[in-house]
């Protein structure tokens, strides 16, 4: 049985990112069948118990993960030029309260924040930033098989048989695409579900069956959906919610 760099396999195990088992490792509050391991670069068997210690525990507690409802205009990732990356709408006066809500808006929470998927600048709807990689691997890992749904406005025909290819029987960059759950919400509204999302999915996806997309939102990833939030607004993710 080969060895495995420890973070790496602490990242596979869903214990933290890969990022954050580095400095957890750094500090010294990896264990590994009881002994401390504090040297970066450890290779460790994949049968080998991991376990945190106290001060990792809380820390991993204490990260936030947030929930976007973000307006057209806005880019999910990192800047571009002349654009407004979506994080600048976490701010106290953006937070929407409900009777649900138990935090509030604390500086050190945009620390490390990052966006988990990317949601276009010209698409708006839901999109999830976190500070936990736990969380970013569940919902962007290779594995991933989260549902995300949008609504989406199109112009253009569609017979069945393009629909039914829509469903399945596409493929983006020469690879077969998922399956998919593509039906009509209303004359002029497709619904879709996907457990995948490769860059611009659905407008190229749509470009393949001569649609052209006027309009797209998504709606819910996994549990979470974006019921009364209203655009421009965020919410903490509460206790007890999970996708």
């Amino acid at each position: 049985m080969e060895k495995i760099r420890l973070s790496k396999l602490m990242s596979e195990q869903g214990i933290c990112s890969r990022r954050e088992a580095d400095r957890y490792i750094e500090l010294g509050w990896v264990f590994v069948d009881g002994i401390q391991i504090s040297e970066l670069g450890t290779k460790i068997y994949p049968t080998q118990k991991i376990k945190l210690n106290r001060a990792a525990q809380s820390q991993q507690t204490s990260l936030v993960t947030l929930i976007l409802n973000k307006p057209v205009g806005y880019v999910s990732g990192q800047p571009e030029p002349g654009y407004r990356p979506a994080v600048v709408l976490i701010k106290p006066e953006n937070q929407f309260i409900n009777p649900q809500s138990t935090k509030r808006f604390q500086p050190a929470h945009l620390k490390n924040l990052a966006p988990a998927g990317r949601l276009d600048i010209d698409s708006q709807g839901l999109l999830i930033l976190t500070q936990d990689g736990r969380i970013a691997k569940q919902l962007i890992g290779a594995e991933s098989e989260i549902e995300k749904e949008y609504l989406v406005r199109v112009e253009g025909a569609l017979p069945k048989d393009k629909l039914a290819l829509l469903n399945h029987g596409l493929s983006l960059d020469g690879k077969a695409l998922k399956p998919a759950q593509v039906s009509w919400q209303n004359q002029n509204q497709l619904r879709f579900i996907l457990r995948e999302g490769k860059k611009r999915q659905i407008r190229r996806m749509c470009e393949l069956v001569n649609l052209k997309v006027t309009g797209l939102k998504r709606v819910r990833i996994g549990n979470i959906g974006l019921r009364d939030l209203p655009e421009g607004k965020w919410r903490y993710l509460q206790d007890g919610e999970n996708f």
